[in-house]
């Protein structure tokens, strides 16, 4: 008799189970849709790549013309870069390389829901595999970035620091502060369509506020944004381990590191707790 009793659900459910197990609740679906996050990022990364006429080179063209861009107002003067000791393109693209990852980790999770509208509407699944799927692409491209890198290395015959080994590792941070970030712009560009194209708009404002192409200055209104924006920090710590093996702002980045992953667990719930109501408004 009681195999055809129905199964009720129950929108707000996880907040009255508690906290400990709605967190028992968030791993387990996450470890039951390992294999639907795979798929999705296989989808993702084919529809992205296969009907392209460049592919793979898009990974290369936005940050290198970025690059372009910044090289071109230190020649004509416009900003000095600072006193950089290294190179200045493998300077630069460092720092670039970090910031593209957060850029296109915060535009492509922020659109993931609402490419997936059908999706979400017909098929009962844990929403956050959408979001993590999207950063397939996002963490791929990163690595395609990176062989730029190493061939400027090779061009300029610079020597990373031996801590260089540790350089993927500083991403972690950067990548938990842009999930976190993208779980709740995901949410909002579902109900505001405006923000997907608001973001693009606002990411380059701030890329040139934000010192990461070029030294800090010493004073004035850029060097206050950038000593209370985490993504400063978190962009040319790794960059600093990279090149000298020292942290030229050691309490900034730590600070910067728990933010993101209080960040990041914080919009999780957040996001969780509010999944089911998503496919009302997609």
């Amino acid at each position: 008799m009681d195999e055809h009793k129905p199964t009720i659900y129950e929108p707000d459910r996880s907040i009255k189970q508690g906290y400990i197990a709605l967190w028992k609740e968030i791993f387990r679906d996450m470890k039951e849709s390992s294999w639907l996050i795979r798929q999705l990022f296989l989808r993702d990364f084919k529809a992205q790549y296969s009907q392209s006429l460049l592919g793979f080179f898009w990974a290369f063209i936005i940050p290198l013309a970025t690059l372009g861009t910044f090289i071109v107002l230190r020649s004509s003067g416009i900003f000095t870069g600072g006193d950089i000791m290294v190179p200045y393109v493998i300077y630069a693209l460092l720092g670039l390389t970090f910031w593209q990852l957060f850029a296109m980790g915060i535009i492509q999770s922020t659109n993931s829901l609402v490419s997936a509208g059908s999706m979400i509407r017909k098929i009962n699944f844990p929403r956050e595999s959408l979001v993590f799927a999207s950063f397939g692409n996002t963490i791929f491209s990163f690595l395609l970035q990176m062989i730029i890198v190493f061939i400027l290395f090779g061009v300029y015959g610079f020597i990373p620091h031996w801590k260089f080994v540790v350089f993927p590792l500083m991403a972690i941070p950067l990548l938990l502060l842009t999930c976190g970030l993208g779980f709740i712009f995901s949410i909002i560009n579902g109900i505001i369509r405006d923000l997907g194209r608001l973001l693009t708009l606002g990411l380059t404002f701030i890329l040139f506020i934000t010192p990461i192409a070029y030294e800090r200055p010493d004073t004035g209104f850029v060097s206050m944004l950038a000593g209370i924006n985490p993504l400063y920090y978190l962009s040319v710590a790794p960059r600093d381990i990279a090149l000298t093996g020292t942290l030229s702002h050691p309490l900034g980045y730590f600070i910067s590191c728990s933010i993101s992953i209080l960040v990041f667990f914080f919009c999780w719930i957040i996001f969780h707790l509010t999944e089911t109501r998503i496919a009302e408004r997609i």
